[in-house]
């Protein structure tokens, strides 16, 4: 049997959630997105999160850092549009999961409104990254997000943004804003926002 996470993380991780009072954007001129934030256990049964590596050969944000996700289709839910780009990208089965909660959505500066969804797969013992889009996937444990000097906060390109060191190279925003609230609500039990740290200019793509 796989590990699985404890009833006492799960229990703090839906109540923190169920009490966060997200911050949803409605603008219809935004394209609309979501992304997967996973929450699992790693071969230790630490509470991790599911981070990926995108392929080098995608057309957008190719090689970068990212959260499984991605457009909605039409009339597609953020919790279906999250749960069908997992299994796309990650081969993970929509009845191993658990949507526990919203956190803020993001907007980028390619125009989307990205909306973070929660999700806890405590008991899956295997991932199966879709080599077309996931160079690779990695279950870092989320006590990563609060080691000290964790967030790094700066300016760059003339704004306040963020980054997080993970497995010896930095994520910036999107992905980083959205991990750092993450770790505010369910770790700390703080409503945080994030929305103010800009994406480097690198990342518009």
């Amino acid at each position: 049997m796989p590990p699985e996470l404890s009833p006492e993380f799960l229990d703090r991780v839906r109540t923190r959630l169920a009490r966060f009072q997200r911050r949803a954007v409605e603008d219809g001129k935004l394209v609309r997105a979501a992304v997967a934030v996973v929450l699992l256990p790693n071969r230790p049964g630490q509470p991790s999160f599911l981070l990926t590596r995108r392929t080098a050969t995608l057309q957008r944000h190719a090689g970068q850092w990212a959260l499984p996700g991605g457009r909605r289709d039409a009339g597609e839910s953020a919790a279906a549009a999250a749960v069908r780009e997992l299994w796309e990208e990650l081969g993970v089965p929509s009845t191993r999961l658990e949507q526990v909660g919203l956190l803020d959505d993001y907007v980028t500066r390619s125009g989307y409104a990205i909306t973070p969804v929660v999700i806890v797969a405590s008991s899956i013992a295997r991932l199966r990254p879709n080599p077309a889009e996931v160079a690779a996937a990695y279950r870092i444990p989320i006590e990563t997000l609060t080691l000290p000097g964790m967030p790094i906060i700066g300016e760059q390109d003339g704004a306040v943004t963020l980054r997080l060191r993970i497995l010896g190279r930095y994520v910036h925003p999107p992905t980083a804003a959205i991990l750092h609230q993450l770790a505010e609500v369910v770790v700390h039990g703080r409503e945080t926002r994030v929305d103010h740290f800009a994406q480097p200019r690198f990342t518009w793509r």
